[in-house]
């Protein structure tokens, strides 16, 4: 194709593009305010996003509540006292007010155009591990859940960050292996001891995770139980190394964090 038919194709998606923000003009991710694309915040949405930045600890990504505290690798107490499964975890926001009001709509409202704005967020905050990964893998959901939700947030997180980075996706490399409990009204021991052993790698992905280095990912990360569950299992399938990436965490001093074992 001649550059100047490329250049003709450009011009023709960008007046598309103009036709249809002046038809439906893009909004604010949160709100109802105008934005100049799709995807982005308003000014005021934007300034109440807690993004999560340096310090934070080097295992399980939480943000540090002192600058003080950093200096080098610091690794958190909880990490210290009951290392998770994983190698790494790293998130773009902490999960409060703001990050429901895209998490949820994402999750249980059919929301799923949220996936590539978050992913965004996501790969941002993950750069170096999305790198350092062979291949990316979602949480996975009960098929019961499945069925009723009709779709995976963790997996259209996963194709989302795949795309731009070339990386591989194995959207069926987990399953549960039976139908676990809502984990946000539970302790973090409770929701331990719920995601015990129910998570197994499908006998037929084994050979492609072997020796890899695996990326986690999800939409939240809270206690670490699930994410502890999947790694264990992808160890146990042989995986080299697992990371862990989300859109939001948890940090120590709120609700539903815990013992991440």
């Amino acid at each position: 194709m001649s550059g100047a038919a490329l250049d003709a194709g450009g011009i023709f998606r960008r007046a598309g593009r103009g036709l249809l923000d002046l038809l439906l003009p893009p909004l604010c991710l949160t709100c109802d305010r105008p934005v100049s694309a799709p995807g982005e915040f308003c000014a005021t949405c934007f300034q109440a996003v807690n993004f999560i930045t340096a310090p934070f600890c080097a295992r399980c990504g939480v943000p540090f509540v002192f600058a003080a505290l950093a200096g080098g690798e610091v690794v958190c107490a909880h990490c210290r006292n009951s290392a998770p499964k994983f190698t790494r975890a790293r998130a773009a926001i902490r999960y409060d007010g703001m990050a429901r009001r895209l998490i949820l709509p994402f999750k249980h409202g059919d929301r799923t155009e949220l996936a590539a704005p978050l992913a965004r967020f996501m790969a941002r905050a993950g750069a170096t591990l999305l790198e350092e990964a062979d291949l990316l893998v979602p949480v996975p959901l009960h098929r019961t859940r499945l069925l009723a939700r009709r779709y995976n947030q963790a997996a259209l997180l996963a194709f989302a960050l795949a795309r731009p980075a070339g990386r591989r996706v194995l959207p069926d490399a987990l399953r549960r292996l039976r139908a676990t409990p809502m984990l946000g009204t539970l302790s973090a021991r409770e929701r331990a001891a719920a995601m015990a052993d129910a998570i197994a790698v499908r006998p037929h992905r084994a050979p492609a995770l072997a020796g890899k280095r695996v990326l986690l990912i999800d939409d939240v990360l809270t206690s670490g139980a699930t994410a502890n569950a999947c790694a264990r299992a992808l160890m146990a399938a042989g995986a080299s190394h697992i990371d862990l990436l989300v859109f939001a965490r948890v940090a120590h001093n709120e609700p539903g964090f815990g013992d991440t074992g």
